[in-house]
Order: C-alpha cells, then sequence, then structure tokens
C-alpha cells in the first residue's frame, strides 16, 4: 500500500508541475487502466503514477475549473451567488468566497468561474455563509506577484479552488436572496455562529484570533506579531487543527461514551461499549473536522483515526505506515490539490518522521523519554523541509513545542471546545470557559516570547531544493537504531543544505534584478561581493507588504544575508512601503533617502547628487536631486550604475522637471544601455529630449497588473517603439533581470512568470 500511495502521489505531483494542462480528453484513459493492471501485471507501478496524474486532471478540469475568460477581466457583471467561506475583516472592508450561479447576461455564465474571491470595501453588510446574493462584481483573472523565493498567490487561489477575483461595485445595488439549504452550507453557517459568539463574548481580547482558530480553523484574526512568534519558535503548526487536536476530541468522547454504555445493561447487551465508544469517537472527530472546513491536516488525521477506530471495531490491530499511507490516498483521492499546500507536505512528514524514530527505537521506552523523542525528532526532522519550503526554521523548536504542546492540547483545546459545546444552550458558561482558554494562552505567551528572542533560536536560509533529499537521508541515517553503524555519517548528508552559495558574479560584473511588486517599485543590484536596494514597492495593508512578500525571499533566495546600501527614490508608499519589514529583517549598513528621518536607521542620510562610490569595480553615482529639494516625484533619487561592460539608468518617479534638470545637469553624461522608465511609464515622464540624451538599448518598467493608472501610457510606448528600444514590464514578465558582464555586455534573462510557470499561473 506504502509503495502505491507515494507512486500515486508522484503522478499527481507531475500534473501539477506542467506549465499547461494537457485536454480534458486524455481523461478518458482512466477507464483503460484496469484493463492493463489485470493484462499486464508487471505494468503496476508505472499505471499507479499515471492514475494519479489522470485523477488530477480530471478534478482540475471538471472540479475546479477553468479561471476567469480574459475577455471578462475587468468588467463588470451582474451575477446571482452563495457565500461559501467565513468572511474576513479587512482594513477597510470584507473579504469572502463566493460561488457563482449564474449572471443576467446568458453568455457571460458560461465563461463565468464556478468560485471568485470577492472584496466588499467599506460598509459591507453582515455577511453569512449560506446566504444567496445578487451582486455586480468587478472580476479579474488570478494575479499574484511572481518572485524566486516569494508565495505564489496564484498557486494558492487555484488550491482553494479560486478562478478569479474581485470586488463589489455599487454595493447599494446587491440584493440578499434568500439563504441556500444544503449540508455544506449548514456546517459553514454553524461555523459562522460560533465564531460571532466568540468574537461577542472575547471582544478586543488580544489572543482571541488563536482562539478561533483552535475552534474553527479561520486564522485570519491572528496577528502579524502572533504569527512571527509562532513561526520563530515552531508552534505555528498548533493553529493547524490536526492529529494532535482530532485525537484528543475524538478520545474524549471515546472516554465519555465508554463510561456511559457501560452503566446502562440493555444498551451493552445489544452492541458491546467498546464498539460503541468507537462510533462516538468517530462522530465527535469528524464534527470537528467539519467545524475546522475539513483542512489538509484535519482530513489527514481523520482518516488515520478512522482506520485505527475500524481496527478497534475489528479487534485488530492497524500498521501505522499502512495506516499512514491510506491517509495519504484518501486525500489524494478527495482533493489532489492538496499537494500544492505546504501543510499538506508538514503534516504528512511530521507523522512520517515520528513513526520512523519511535519504531527506529530498541527497547523499552517511558512516558518522558517518549514524549522526548518525539518533540527532538519533529522538530529536527521537519527542519530541512521548512528552510526550503519557507527561508525559515526554528532551532528552539524542540523545546517551545515541550510547553507549547501539552498546555495548548490539555488546557487550552478543552477549554475553548467545551465552551463551543455550551454556548447555544448557557452562553455564561461559554463566556467564562472562553476566558479562562484565554487566561492559559495569555500565561503561555511570555514563554514562547522569551524563547524566540534567544540568540541563534532561528536558522534563516534558502537552500537549494535539490540539497532536500540528501538532508532527508542524512537525517534518517542519524536517528537510525543504535546498532546501525557509523550514525554519524549520516549529518555529512546536511553540508549540501549548509554549503554557503558560490559567488556568481566575477568583480566588474552587475546583476540588477527588477522584481514584480505590483504598481510599485523594488530593484535588487548585485555585485560579487555587495548588495544595494533600490526601493521597496508598496506597503498594502498593516499585515501585507512587498518588502516582507517579495524584497526579503528574493534576497535570502539568492544568499544574500545583508543589505550594504538601500536607497529609496522618494516618499510615496509604491515606493518606500517595504522598507520597515526589509530593515526589520536583515541587516542594512546604510540608508539613503529623501527624508531620512522616516527610517528608523543609524547611519541614515539624505540621497543628494553628486554621491559616488565603488564596489568590485563597479560605479554607482547619484545623479539627482540638487541640495534643498523636497521629497515627492520630482525630487526622485536618480541613481547610474557603471561597470565594465555597461551601464544602469534608475530614475524612481521624476517627471518632466526632473527629467529637464538632468539633461542640463549631465547631458552626454546621461547616456546608458538600459533605462528604468520614470514614473512607471506615465505620460508625464520619458520625455523626448531626456530619452535622447539617454539613448538605452533596452527599457524596463515596473507596473501592476491591468493597473487603474494605465501604466505604461500610450504615448510612453510610442516614443520607445519609435526608437525600436524593446521594453521589459513586470506586469507581464514577473520578476526579471539584467546581467551586465565585462565580456558579454548586457543580457537580459526571461521574466520568472514563464521560467517558473504552472498550469495555474496566468499567461
Amino acid at each position: 500500500m506504502q509503495g502505491r500511495a507515494l507512486v500515486f502521489l508522484a503522478g499527481v505531483m507531475l500534473l501539477h508541475s506542467l506549465g499547461e494542462l494537457p485536454a480534458p480528453g486524455w481523461a478518458w484513459l482512466l477507464l483503460a487502466l484496469p484493463i492493463f493492471y489485470r493484462f499486464a501485471p508487471s505494468t503496476r507501478w508505472p499505471l499507479w503514477a499515471m492514475a494519479g496524474f489522470l485523477w488530477a486532471l480530471i478534478h482540475a478540469h471538471w472540479v475546479v475549473g477553468p479561471s476567469l475568460d480574459p475577455s471578462l477581466s475587468g468588467q463588470d457583471v451582474r451575477v446571482v451567488g452563495i457565500v461559501d467561506s467565513l468572511p474576513e475583516p479587512m482594513e477597510r472592508g470584507v473579504r469572502f468566497g463566493f460561488r457563482i450561479e449564474s449572471a443576467s447576461d446568458d453568455d457571460s455564465t458560461a465563461a463565468l468561474p464556478g468560485r471568485v474571491r470577492v472584496a466588499w470595501y467599506g460598509q459591507a453588510p453582515d455577511l453569512a455563509p449560506g446566504e444567496r446574493w445578487a451582486l455586480t462584481l468587478r472580476l479579474r483573472q488570478p494575479n499574484g506577484l511572481r518572485n524566486p523565493g516569494g508565495f505564489d498567490y496564484e498557486g494558492w487561489l487555484f488550491q482553494q479552488g479560486f478562478r478569479a477575483t474581485g470586488y463589489v461595485r455599487d454595493g447599494h445595488t446587491a440584493r440578499r436572496l434568500g439563504t441556500a439549504h444544503s449540508p455544506a452550507r449548514h456546517v459553514d453557517r454553524l461555523r459562522a455562529a460560533v465564531a460571532g459568539r466568540m468574537d461577542a463574548a472575547l471582544g478586543e481580547a488580544g489572543y482571541g484570533g488563536i482562539l478561533r482558530a483552535l475552534a474553527v480553523g479561520d486564522r485570519s484574526a491572528i496577528s502579524q506579531a502572533q504569527w512571527a512568534t509562532l513561526i520563530d519558535t515552531g508552534t505555528n503548526h498548533l493553529m493547524a487543527i490536526s492529529g494532535l487536536h482530532v485525537g484528543l476530541v475524538a478520545g474524549m468522547g471515546y472516554a465519555i461514551m465508554l463510561w456511559g454504555w457501560r452503566r446502562v445493561p440493555a444498551l451493552a447487551l445489544r452492541l458491546p461499549a467498546q464498539r460503541a465508544a468507537v462510533v462516538a469517537a468517530l462522530i465527535c472527530a469528524t464534527g470537528y473536522a467539519a467545524l475546522a472546513g475539513f483542512a489538509v491536516p484535519t482530513q489527514r488525521a481523520l482518516v488515520m483515526l478512522a482506520v485505527a477506530l475500524g481496527a478497534v471495531w475489528l479487534g485488530r490491530t492497524a500498521r501505522p505506515s499502512h495506516t499512514l499511507a491510506l491517509a495519504l490516498m484518501a486525500v489524494l483521492v478527495l482533493d489532489p490539490r492538496a499537494v500544492l499546500a505546504p501543510g499538506f507536505w508538514l503534516s504528512f512528514a511530521a507523522v512520517a518522521v515520528i513513526l520512523y524514530a519511535v519504531t527506529a527505537r530498541v527497547g523499552p521506552m517511558g512516558k518522558t523519554d517518549a514524549l522526548l523523542r518525539v518533540q527532538w525528532v519533529a522538530g529536527v526532522g521537519l527542519l530541512p523541509l521548512t528552510l526550503v519550503m519557507f527561508q525559515h526554521g526554528s532551532l528552539i523548536s524542540p523545546l517551545a513545542n515541550l510547553f507549547a504542546v501539552p498546555w495548548v492540547s490539555f488546557v487550552v483545546v478543552p477549554l475553548v471546545l467545551v465552551g463551543v459545546g455550551l454556548s447555544p444552550w448557557v452562553p455564561w458558561a461559554a463566556e467564562a470557559l472562553w476566558g479562562l482558554a484565554h487566561l492559559a494562552v495569555w500565561a503561555l505567551w511570555p514563554v514562547l516570547e522569551h524563547l524566540a528572542d534567544w540568540p541563534g533560536a532561528q536558522w534563516r536560509a534558502a537552500p537549494p531544493a535539490w540539497t532536500l533529499i540528501p538532508a532527508l537521508l542524512g537525517l534518517a541515517w542519524f536517528m537510525a537504531p543504535r546498532a546501525w553503524p557509523a550514525r554519524w555519517l549520516g549529518l555529512l548528508l546536511l553540508l549540501p543544505m549548509l554549503w554557503p552559495p558560490r559567488a556568481d558574479l566575477e568583480p566588474g560584473a552587475f546583476r540588477v534584478a527588477m522584481l514584480d511588486v505590483g504598481q510599485g517599485l523594488a530593484v535588487v543590484v548585485k555585485t560579487a561581493g555587495h548588495t544595494l536596494v533600490y526601493d521597496t514597492g508598496p506597503r498594502f495593508s498593516p499585515r501585507f507588504d512587498a518588502g516582507e512578500a517579495a524584497v526579503v525571499p528574493y534576497l535570502r533566495h539568492q544568499g544574500r544575508d545583508r543589505v550594504d546600501a538601500l536607497m529609496i527614490s522618494h516618499g510615496d508608499n509604491d515606493h518606500i512601503g517595504g522598507a520597515a519589514s526589509v530593515l526589520a529583517r536583515l541587516p542594512v549598513k546604510r540608508v539613503l533617502s529623501r527624508d531620512p528621518g522616516r527610517l528608523d536607521h543609524p547611519d541614515g542620510m539624505e540621497c543628494l547628487a553628486g554621491q559616488e562610490w565603488v564596489w568590485d569595480g563597479v560605479a554607482f553615482r547619484v545623479l539627482h536631486p540638487p541640495p534643498f529639494w523636497g521629497d515627492d516625484n520630482e525630487s526622485s533619487c536618480v541613481l547610474r550604475i557603471q561597470g565594465p561592460g555597461g551601464s544602469v539608468l534608475l530614475t524612481g518617479d521624476v517627471e518632466r522637471l526632473g527629467e529637464a534638470v538632468l539633461v542640463h545637469s549631465h547631458g552626454p553624461g546621461l547616456a546608458s544601455d538600459v533605462l528604468l522608465v520614470p514614473h512607471h511609464g506615465a505620460a508625464t515622464s520619458l520625455s523626448e529630449p531626456f530619452l535622447d540624451r539617454v539613448s538605452p538599448q533596452l527599457a524596463l518598467v515596473s507596473t501592476g497588473f491591468e493597473n487603474r493608472f494605465g501604466h505604461p501610457h500610450e504615448q510612453t510606448l510610442e516614443r520607445l517603439e519609435r526608437r525600436r528600444i524593446p521594453l521589459m514590464d513586470t506586469a507581464g514578465e514577473g520578476a526579471f533581470r539584467v546581467d551586465v558582464h565585462p565580456d558579454a555586455g548586457v543580457r537580459v534573462q526571461p521574466g520568472y512568470r514563464h521560467v517558473g510557470r504552472r498550469h495555474w499561473h496566468r499567461p
């Protein structure tokens, strides 16, 4: 069973590694697989892989469905549909999942996706899952930032079943049409009701979001600072309702039913108490899994529990490895998209590591010894996986989990769940229990924060994905039974993951990477041994900015663990919004900006024309602004980079006045091989005299997909086209880079949207 499950998984992963989905007609091959399996048993392993591939193909085409038709992107559509998720509060409104049933235009209905992620800005009404609404939506194709090392938002949308995003237009025309009646919607309404009662009872309590996550699996209310503490201590897995919590609920149901059933002889004569307890445990576990929204860890835990309880019912012993393989198959059959979720890999890897460590131990093991061993092997065994997936690993995780796991599992979770059960009938008792649960989290939190602040508690790196296999083999060797020869040799297989990245630039060469930050600007310039960040993109909300989402992950992905200079062209949000995250996450040697007081840095200075320095044979010179200018578009810091192989001009948001000053002050000194088009290609920039002086071979621009400003403007595109200057745009390319080499000159690399393309990414 284990081999079949792994081969089936490989087939699913193969499908989701493709840049384009095969035609749905290939799915008919699935019907022929049993015939081959019957008459050619030697091909059973390829057939299981093909079954996984075809099953994932069927699911992608007919369950998830196609994304929004490009012709409808940016258009207003009147639709009728159902709210099918818990509404998530935002800074300026609310966001929710919406399943479209019909459109006012019959032709549009056929081109619309089945499920979209909708934002309702402003004063949104109270929304509840299961409600049917008539809304006017402005829809867009799924779109996210595409940067090496960054989060794949488009992949997340696909994994969640959203095939478009949008927002409500003209909320006054929205109409509530009633409530849909189906088991799934009833469960969603129950989850919303529980979340609403908890919010009303806890009010503005600081840890209410954590209790809500433990009750209904909704983690949207956990603050960014709390998430940082959980991640830094490796305890964030406690916020995913998984085997630990589901098993606890099942155990409570089992114990209560066993105690009560045995005290009623008439019932015990009809059905043994142990079997009745099995039924109760499965019902309790299923109810809790439904309350949690049937997330991947919950599905895995429920399947494993069902197999184990089935063995108890039949009086047999289930092999742990067989149970884990069966859970893997069940999760993949239910939803092949689960492989796209990090929780899928962490959930199954954690169980596999623990099973391996327990079975590898020879001789008796006490409860304390078992607890310590499980925490140690889980923390160490998952470290390579978390490093590759998140560029972060918690070295303090085993110690933090030693305190947090029993405290949350045996104190916080029971208080929360008993409160959930009592809330419809005894609200005051539920509020009291939730208050005690909040007090328990409050008592735990200083311990976690203290551990997170320990020196060396975190390991931040971005090892290549290929290093994961030798690292896992090495850990398996190292954690083998004591009789295994030379176990310490397994640690040698960790060296590729620990080895510093090889320098890929020689003296005199430099690389300019344009990051995809939407409607904003972030540029990373690397020489052989130095790194400069020019602008950091926008801050989208208090919990999300381009510095955290794009700049820092890219630098770690490139093996750069410090920033030698951070230059902020000017103080507009789309250029400075991510600066605080860069300063908080990475050591920055110095900062140059128009208003040094806005950024908290001891070596901050004003950016002024005439500043210059040389790194590794590459010259950097600030051309603009002169002294006593302000902090606006015209005052943007303009930086020229010159190496033996060519030059690049970074212009921020300068407009006609700034360009005129540059032409007057520097004249022929503006000539550059590569030009960052000023102000995202707005009509007020890139004047003819300025473009004549620069005379670039290549133009770069950073814009947001289908941005409301219409950047780059048609006039800008016409000027570049007349001069036959090619243009690279982050909206269509994603992140891309330009290498300037002393021998090869200027070389443009393909954009990450094309190089790292998967079938769910927009063209």
